[in-house]
């Protein structure tokens, strides 16, 4: 039977309307998974040959000794990055198939996802060095090697039992934040304590099995959980609630384009999928750090790259998934004598608010030089006035459509949104301002090369009625290829 239903989501595959951006998209996650094969495998080595011959240490106390925070860390991001694969399941539950298949089926795909084995490429490199290298225990390093994939494994299972517990998560990621200030201030010192633990697991014979045992306690938990919510109007979509209405009546005034607004904001408080890109458009005002990794990010073109991301992240993960956002009625609002205009002016509003407040927020750039936030301030004034355009007239070409009703958190019921006019338009969004800029400022001075990105700017937002005028032909243009995608993938 597994087998079988391997058999038919490869057929969905093929068969999908969008097969052939598909499996491009395949294949270029194919090349990431082997960047990140080849990083992990690397990260081993380097992590073993610094802790012997650098910091003349304990391999594993080292590794010990950060794994806690790790571990944490691996928690939050997997509740927020993490889904249930259950979008392709949805369909059987109407067949001739027994409800404990379907779930097994569900369980067996998550234990097999990339994001858990994977980090078996870091652990056995690791382990190898420990063993053939270090002369370290054999049979202590294969429970060592045991106990901490334990962990990761109860980590995952874990997260899918609260997946709809924010406030846990936050907790979590605020208790260990607390945690890391204070043990680099002196406080408290939760390091020490995480390699008694973690050390354990090479040291005492059976301490392994503590974290094996739990993981196994958390595997049976997820699973009854995905049980006894494994229905079409249970668990596999949106919970009912006590209706309420939401309105921002200031809004109102700008008639049309106010209603539109107001549902996107609605958007982004009820859907977990529209708080993810919120959430990463956070995450992303902590791109700027790779300043710090390297001279790669020290060059004013790659300075530029930080900066749009710093500032346009909301940008990117929310604008090129229009009219995505909206797949579920998608056709329906077709039907009716929508302002197409409005629609869109809704959506870019939005976008040039978030990027606003992102470059108020990148303030705290200003600790590391007043140069690298002109840069950043230079981007995003280009975000402003181009990008939330260019990513608006993405969205155009993007026809995978978004479960607003699955309660998982990332977009899509893990598609991608994967196309090639996309990635051409991704040439104006990000090569175009990193030439200009870095070209105006070798000969100009970095104050003229910030004018010039802000002259881009300034044109776009002056030519704006234009542009959507442009850009609203092409929506109109792809009208019916979007219903007809959004239909078929429904």
């Amino acid at each position: 039977m597994y087998t079988k239903l391997l058999k038919l989501e490869f057929k969905s595959f093929i068969r999908n309307p969008q097969f052939g951006a598909q499996l491009a998209m395949k294949i270029l996650m194919a090349f990431a998974y082997a960047g990140m094969s080849f990083t992990f495998v690397m990260m081993a080595v380097g992590l073993y040959f610094i802790s012997v011959d650098k910091l003349k240490t304990d391999p594993i106390a080292l590794f010990s000794r950060y794994f806690l925070y790790y571990a944490a860390l691996d928690l939050v991001l997997r509740y927020f990055i993490q889904q249930m694969p259950t979008q392709n399941i949805k369909p059987f539950l109407t067949q001739n198939i027994t409800k404990k298949k379907l779930v097994n089926y569900t369980i067996l795909k998550i234990i097999f996802n990339f994001f858990n084995w994977g980090y078996l490429l870091f652990l056995l490199p690791f382990c190898g060095l420990l063993i053939f290298h270090g002369s370290y225990s054999i049979p202590g390093v294969l429970m060592f090697l045991t106990g901490i994939m334990a962990v990761f494994y109860f980590s995952n299972f874990v997260n899918i039992v609260l997946n709809k517990q924010n406030l846990v998560l936050y907790t979590v990621a605020a208790i260990m934040i607390i945690f890391g200030f204070l043990e680099y201030y002196g406080y408290v010192h939760l390091s020490s304590f995480s390699e008694k633990i973690f050390k354990a697991f090479y040291e005492f014979p059976g301490a392994f099995l503590i974290p094996v045992l739990l993981a196994a306690a958390a595997g049976y938990w997820a699973y009854r959980n995905i049980y006894s919510n494994f229905y079409l109007d249970k668990g596999l979509e949106l919970e009912q609630a006590v209706g309420k209405t939401e309105n921002i009546d200031f809004l109102n005034r700008f008639g049309t384009l106010g209603t539109f607004i107001n549902n996107d904001i609605r958007l982004l408080k009820r859907s977990k999928a529209a708080k993810s890109a919120l959430f990463a458009g956070i995450m992303f005002l902590f791109y700027g750090l790779l300043y710090f990794s390297g001279k790669a990010y020290a060059t004013d073109f790659m300075r530029v790259f930080l900066g749009i991301f710093v500032t346009g992240g909301f940008m990117l993960m929310f604008g090129q998934r229009v009219p995505s956002w909206d797949s579920s009625y998608y056709p329906l609002m077709m039907t009716q004598k929508v302002p197409y205009k409005d629609y869109l002016k809704a959506k870019w509003a939005l976008v040039v608010l978030a990027t606003a407040v992102s470059m108020v927020l990148a303030l705290g750039y200003l600790l590391i030089s007043w140069e690298f936030y002109l840069t950043i301030f230079a981007a995003g004034l280009y975000n402003l006035g181009v990008n939330s355009y260019l990513t608006l007239l993405a969205g155009a070409f993007n026809k995978k459509p978004i479960d607003l009703n699955s309660s998982s958190k990332s977009f899509g019921g893990g598609g991608n949104n994967f196309n090639m006019k996309v990635m051409l338009i991704m040439i104006p969004q990000m090569v175009l301002p990193m030439g200009v800029f870095a070209l105006v400022k070798f000969f100009a001075g970095i104050e003229i090369a910030v004018a010039s990105l802000g002259a881009l700017g300034l044109i776009g937002f002056l030519l704006r009625d234009k542009i959507f005028d442009y850009i609203v032909k092409i929506y109109r243009s792809e009208k019916y290829s979007t219903i007809e995608a959004f239909k078929k993938t429904a």
